[in-house]
């Protein structure tokens, strides 16, 4: 199978069930680690080797993006946005939570990386439009124009992961 075939796998669902989410990561990631289809099934016509070369880096940045929405997704599944007091007799299992929520978020970290590199590559020959796919010209404009940061949408959910698990390593049974 081939990139976009493994790509075409991938479909958010109307509700974020984990394993749902799982399935689409590994859509995404075995997108990535295939060889593209002949240029003629290209998800967009594709004329000379700069607008193939453009076309791959623009489809490995925009994988990058989705799988990074895709553990983001995960994590919120795990995550407890506010310790409550009545929360204290599933401490542990909060606290075992929010482990796999933080996972989540610092697997998106790496595909953050990974999505800057293939954006300044795309970045590079952006004199060459390609029809069919200016949603991912467009994230690639987002990417090098700061419009889009992801490193510090994963910060802030990092940030607000560890204040909810210091409040819930704080508790005792005399909160409840």
């Amino acid at each position: 199978m081939y990139a976009e075939q493994y790509y075409k796998l991938y479909h958010e669902h109307l509700y974020h069930y984990p394993d749902d989410t799982m399935e689409d990561i590994y859509y995404l990631e075995s997108a990535l680690k295939a060889d593209f289809a002949n240029p003629l099934y290209a998800l967009a016509p594709i004329k000379d080797t700069t607008e193939w070369e453009r076309y791959r880096d623009l489809f490995s940045m925009h994988v990058s993006l989705k799988l990074i929405y895709s553990f983001l997704t995960l994590g919120s599944k795990y995550d407890k946005m506010t310790a409550f007091f009545y929360n204290y007799p599933w401490k542990r299992q909060n606290l075992e939570s929010l482990d796999k929520a933080e996972q989540a978020y610092k697997a998106a970290y790496g595909w953050w990386q990974k999505a800057k590199e293939w954006s300044a590559k795309a970045w590079a020959m952006r004199g060459t439009h390609l029809d069919h796919i200016e949603e991912w010209e467009t994230e690639n404009f987002r990417v090098e124009t700061g419009d889009l940061d992801y490193q510090a949408i994963i910060d802030a959910q990092l940030a607000r992961l560890a204040k909810v698990r210091a409040d819930f390593q704080k508790m005792d049974k005399s909160t409840y």
